[in-house]
């Protein structure tokens, strides 16, 4: 992957699953291939139905839940990891 870049928040491809309960192999996409960026002193928002995986997203981005693929970076650090 390319290298995280030095200032604001850099979401890159990030990707996390839920396992179906009672439906072998089967996955929840919750979020799947977001990227973004945004830089310091800028704000975003978050729109979209119920169950689309905002939530989960700012539960990834806030680490508490690991993401299962992509790279979250902040001000240079791969917060991923």
């Amino acid at each position: 992957m390319a290298e995280v870049a030095t200032r604001g928040l850099h979401v890159e491809r990030l990707v996390k699953r839920f396992a179906v309960a009672g439906a072998r192999g089967s996955w929840l996409h919750a979020v799947d291939d977001v990227s973004l960026h945004v830089a310091p002193g800028e704000s975003l928002g978050l729109v979209g139905e119920s169950g689309c995986g905002k939530s989960t997203l700012v539960r990834l981005l806030a680490r508490l839940l690991d993401p299962d693929d992509g790279r979250i970076g902040f001000d240079g650090d791969d917060l991923a990891q």
